[in-house]
């Protein structure tokens, strides 16, 4: 979807990477596909990200950029992620307040898109920034290299190669988001899923200091590389290569992408098979450790749908027998990034998102996005939601989503990564909007001083 409309007029800013030329529509200004780096094929493929030279003419930003996923991550997915083709996806989009001489700077939320390390798209109709744009703020979505081209873990090739895409963004963001109105200092990096996870990592990272000012993770979690290198070897007996940067370049993305999609069904993988890898220069030590050491002056905002993988009608008895993947993969981050913050002089808050949708049968993974940017008019919205889900849930989250970008803190009251941490609660029925609640997380997460955070 490109968001626009046959009242779309040409818009041009000026700024240090060059003139951009944009489409303006409804007081929204959007620049989108936006190249911050060169494409990353042929000797770029498997190597650190190359700085965008200045465009030397104006450039046309007129619709969605090239996407790194070629491969949808399922045959349908809650969130719609269109593959846009095309080589140069290392590009970003700005939606952005139209322009105003008088305006103040206005604050900046960068957003990673989820899909597990292997798919999703920063095109998704989800992730339009029109509500941000309307409240004051400028919301710039990123695209980063995937799967075995974003996170192979190889001998004779960068780790981290998707967090490297994701960290020259933000380099992007600081140099050139004033000439669209926005304030570099004050950027928020916020992610969902993979994305949150994301975040989680460059928040951790050395390589992540003094990039960003705020952080928000949706349903993120401390997945860090494991047994990658038992699957990229299976990977290279599947596409007839061997597991080294020559093998996997020689054959093209799609297909690398649809064999990592189609191993990881045989084997029956639920988290990120292909994920950050904990052990160089961007993360020396795990994620946990590392929030420990960095960003203690960063604001953290984090939470996790009550569901996320476990809704539908196994819900109740993985409830019971304590083995909800929703607990392990998500839930149980929150406390444990909160226990390693204790030490920071900027706050860590809680939420948890417990509408059900009368679709998925909970709150099941990703449906908190549109209450969040409040696209609940959004194309797929209905699909995921029904045909009424609450406007006035949007209207709340996304006030205090808005809220934080802004600088404001939560009226909530800190976390400190200890059983009874209050957190913010969206949409549980019978409860207040935003409830303050305790406990959220306590059913599977033992108490953070007796094993590190154990789940």
């Amino acid at each position: 979807m490109d968001c626009l409309d046959a009242a779309d007029e040409p818009v041009i800013v000026h700024a240090p990477a060059g003139t951009i030329v944009g489409r303006r529509s409804r007081q929204v200004r959007r620049f989108l596909g936006i190249p911050f780096a060169e494409p990353p094929t042929g000797a770029r493929r498997f190597a650190a990200p190359v700085r965008r030279g200045r465009f030397t003419e104006p450039y046309d930003a007129s619709r969605h950029g090239p996407t790194s996923q070629r491969v949808p991550l399922f045959a349908t997915t809650t969130v719609p992620e269109p593959s846009v083709p095309g080589e140069d996806v290392l590009n970003l989009g700005v939606v952005a307040p139209a322009a105003d001489d008088d305006r103040e700077p206005a604050p900046v939320i960068v957003w990673i898109h989820g899909g597990g390390f292997l798919a999703g798209s920063p095109a998704s109709p989800w992730y339009d920034g029109r509500a941000f744009a309307r409240d004051g703020v400028i919301c710039v979505t990123v695209g980063y290299r995937l799967g075995v081209d974003g996170f192979a873990v190889l001998d004779d090739v960068l780790t981290n190669l998707g967090l490297r895409d994701l960290l020259l963004a933000l380099d992007w963001v600081r140099e050139n988001i004033a000439a669209f109105g926005g304030d570099p200092d004050r950027v928020t990096v916020a992610g969902q899923s993979a994305g949150g996870a994301a975040v989680l990592a460059l928040l951790s990272s050395p390589a992540g200091d003094g990039r960003f000012q705020r952080a928000v993770s949706l349903s993120g979690g401390f997945f860090e590389a494991g047994a990658v290198r038992d699957f990229l070897g299976r990977l290279g007996d599947r596409l007839g290569v061997p597991a080294t940067r020559a093998g996997f370049g020689g054959r093209t993305v799609e297909d690398v992408q649809r064999a990592v999609l189609d191993l990881r069904d045989e084997r029956g993988d639920v988290g990120p098979v292909l994920r950050p890898f904990v052990g160089d220069d961007i993360l020396p030590v795990p994620v946990a450790e590392g929030l420990a050491l960095h960003g203690p002056d960063v604001p953290l905002l984090l939470g996790a749908t009550e569901d996320e993988f476990d809704s539908g009608p196994t819900e109740a008895g993985a409830r019971a027998a304590g083995t909800r993947l929703t607990d392990t993969l998500f839930r149980a981050a929150c406390p444990r990034a909160a226990a390693a913050r204790r030490g920071a002089s900027a706050g860590t808050w809680l939420y948890s998102f417990a509408w059900p949708s009368p679709v998925l049968g909970g709150a099941a993974h990703c449906v908190d996005i549109p209450y969040f940017f409040d696209v609940l008019d959004a194309p797929g919205v209905a699909e995921a939601l029904g045909p009424h889900p609450p406007q006035e849930l949007a209207t709340a989250m996304h006030a205090d989503l808005v809220a934080f970008l802004h600088g404001e803190e939560p009226a909530w009251a800190r976390a400190t990564g200890t059983l009874g941490d209050p957190a913010r609660e969206y949409g549980r029925t019978g409860a207040a909007l935003a409830a303050d609640t305790t406990g959220v997380f306590d059913p599977v997460v033992r108490p953070v001083s007796e094993e590190a955070g154990a789940c």
